[in-house]
Parts: structure tokens; C-alpha cells; sequence
């Protein structure tokens, strides 16, 4: 049975990771001491819900941790240096650092150390997240132990809550445009003068129509979405923006 480690200090361990093509080790001190660190622990790199959901939310997430106090965020998971070095630059999470247990040492320690044998993983991590403060754990969320990979508890907005239940979240903003739209120059300058971080979803010529008719009854870019909100195009944006001001 997996066993709640509130109250107790992390594993004392030194993670071998690679950076600038070089060994180094980094010790749970250096990650932990006299900080206040968000870890959320899942069972491998590039595998389906860690990567389309787990690790992106938390990195989505991440201003509003570091804006309640959090200092930094942590994914580990029982993968090598290289592979972990790999998925981050896939997943670009440049708002959180992800540690190599590549021997299982610190979430052995944990007491969270599984067999997927059935799977062909080996030794691997059971789901769970914690807040740790100085290097003791005030807060764990662990997964339920049944089949599969239950995922209900140690997610970022979970989480996020336990630290403030008045936390907001970062504003979610996308937009469509095409190369050499100036009017979408104008709306990406206009999103980046309201403060937002937005996902520029650039269209093919042959397909724009079609997709930006499909998803919005329109036939031009730039289209804005800001929190499921279909706000319109440039000079729809602009209004917006007054309003919202």
C-alpha cells in the first residue's frame, strides 16, 4: 500500500542530469532547500496522459504557482537524463524543470516505487503530486491504487487550489492567422500589449477558408478565442480590448 509522506523530509539523493552536454549531479538540497516546490511524479516520459495532459497543464499553470508563493516546479519521473531532456524540449515546458530518477532512488524513497512489469516499464513511479516546503512534505496527492493509470488527484488545478483556492489561471488565448496577414500582425502585437501569452495557430493558404469557416462561420484571419470565447477578428479585437479595459 502506498503510504502518505506528509510531514516527512524528501529522500536525501543526487540526480545525475546532463546540461551543456556534460554529467552533472544535482542533490535534493540544491532542489529543495529553503525553497517552496510544487513535484508532481508520473510513470514515464512521451507516454499519453503525461504528455497530453500531466506535465503541459502544469507548465500552463505555472505563472499562477509562482505567482502564490511557489518558487519552483518539479516533474519527476524514473527515465534517464537524456530521454527527460528529450520530452521537455518536445513538450516545451520551459516553466518546469524535469528530473532524471533515472534509478528510482528518490521515488523509492518516496515509497512510490511500482512494478509495470506487465507493461515492459520495469520499475516506475506511481501517479501523486506534493507540495514541499524547505524540504518537507505538507501536502500529497497520491493516485488510487486500482488498475491502469488513474489520473484524478495529482493534477496541476488540483493542486493550484490546495495553494489557493482563489488562484486564477492564466488566461487561455489562441489565434488563427497566415503568413504576410498584416492585420494579424497587428492583433499578435495588440494580444501582446494586453499582457496575454497566446498559441498562434498559423493556416495553410489552400485550407484557410475551410478551417476558419468551419470552427468560427468566418472567412478571414486573424480569428481570436480568448477563455473559449470567440472574440473575432482585428477591429472585433480592438473593441474588445476597450471594453476590457
Amino acid at each position: 500500500m502506498l503510504r502518505n509522506q506528509e510531514g516527512q523530509r524528501v529522500p536525501d539523493v543526487a540526480f545525475r542530469v546532463r546540461q551543456d552536454n556534460e554529467w552533472k549531479s544535482v542533490t535534493t538540497a540544491d532542489l529543495f532547500a529553503g525553497k517552496t516546490v510544487v513535484v508532481f511524479s508520473l510513470p514515464g516520459a512521451f507516454t499519453p496522459t503525461c504528455s497530453s495532459t500531466h506535465l503541459p497543464r502544469y507548465n500552463e499553470l505555472a505563472p499562477a504557482f509562482f505567482a502564490n508563493g511557489v518558487d519552483s516546479i518539479l516533474c519527476v519521473s524514473v527515465n534517464d537524463a537524456f530521454v527527460m531532456n528529450e520530452w521537455a524540449r518536445d513538450q516545451e515546458a520551459d516553466k518546469v524543470t524535469l528530473v532524471p530518477d533515472g534509478n528510482g532512488e528518490f521515488t523509492a524513497g518516496m515509497g512510490m516505487l511500482v512494478d509495470k512489469s506487465d507493461l515492459g516499464f520495469g520499475k516506475r513511479s506511481w501517479r501523486y503530486s506534493m507540495l514541499v516546503k524547505d524540504g518537507v512534505v505538507t501536502k500529497m496527492f497520491i493516485e488510487p491504487e486500482k488498475e491502469g493509470d488513474p489520473f484524478e488527484v495529482s493534477d496541476a488545478d488540483t493542486m493550484l487550489k490546495q495553494i489557493n483556492p482563489r488562484a486564477k489561471a492564466p488566461d487561455q488565448v489562441a489565434i488563427f492567422t497566415r503568413e504576410g496577414c498584416q492585420y494579424c500582425t497587428k492583433a499578435k502585437a495588440l494580444l501582446a500589449d494586453l499582457g496575454y501569452d497566446y498559441a498562434e495557430i498559423p493556416l495553410p493558404h489552400a485550407r484557410r477558408s475551410r478551417i476558419v469557416g468551419a470552427v468560427t462561420g468566418q472567412q478571414t484571419v486573424p480569428q481570436v478565442f480568448i477563455n473559449g470565447q470567440h472574440i473575432g477578428g482585428l477591429e472585433a479585437l480592438e473593441r474588445w480590448s476597450r471594453k476590457a479595459a
